[in-house]
């Protein structure tokens, strides 16, 4: 059992462990468990449930997995169930010759065995590869659903800014009213922009701050005409 094969295992059994009490069923599926513990594919979570099977940490009943030790293994811990050994089946020896030494030559059992190990190594490949599939789909996945919720926050952001600019063009124009109805009564010369600026740069200062005089003395105009009518007035012309 080499040192990836141990440490594969012994963190199946660490999460097992945390959630299952020794002589319990585990209450989760194996692949629960071994996705919990970082295996990367189901061939890795099939190996560790072998190795702690074979050394008497995890026993199988009824289709379910028992957790019969917590403790993890150790290295080149030999395994407490060994496999069952491969009977071969002796060969005749016809007519008492004896057997030619050498090279052994090739046999329909030495292509099968060989057949074999390349399916069994295919078929981790195809693991490997649909487990990389299909963290790349859940990545492309995620990237949409954040690319779809930007557009989204631009999209309000947008709103709100249009939101703002008609604001603005409506306050713009109530205080072109305003300040026309502030320089008397039968006027009829709408105010400079000079004099408007001076008073959105008044309005836009920020709170607390002395707001800019302009050269012109459009605020100061203002100010001074403001008492002579009220409300009431300005709101009659």
């Amino acid at each position: 059992m080499n040192e990836q094969s141990l440490e594969a295992a012994n963190a199946f059994l660490r999460v097992a462990a945390e959630t299952t009490q020794p002589g319990e069923v585990l209450g989760q599926p194996p692949a629960e468990i071994g996705k919990a513990a970082g295996l990367p594919n189901p061939l890795a979570v099939a190996r560790a449930v072998r190795a702690l099977a074979a050394r008497r940490r995890l026993e199988v009943e009824d289709g379910q997995y028992r957790l019969l030790d917590g403790r993890p293994l150790d290295p080149g811990e030999p395994e407490s169930v060994p496999r069952a050994p491969r009977r071969r089946k002796a060969r005749r020896r016809a007519g008492g010759r004896a057997e030619p030494t050498g090279e052994r030559k090739a046999t329909y059992a030495d292509l099968g065995r060989s057949v074999l190990d390349r399916v069994i190594e295919m078929g981790r490949e195809t693991a490997e590869a649909v487990a990389g599939a299909e963290h790349l789909r859940r990545e492309v996945k995620e990237n949409k659903a954040a690319r779809i919720e930007a557009e989204q926050r631009a999209s309000r952001l947008f709103d709100r800014v249009k939101e703002l600019e008609a604001k603005l063009d409506m306050a713009e124009a109530n205080l072109r009213t305003v300040l026309t109805a502030a320089r008397g009564r039968g006027a009829t010369a709408g105010p400079a922009d000079s004099e408007m600026e001076a008073v959105l740069r008044i309005l836009k200062a920020p709170p607390g701050t002395a707001p800019p005089s302009g050269g012109d003395g459009a605020p100061a105009a203002a100010e001074e005409a403001a008492p002579e009518t009220g409300p009431e007035e300005a709101a009659g012309e």
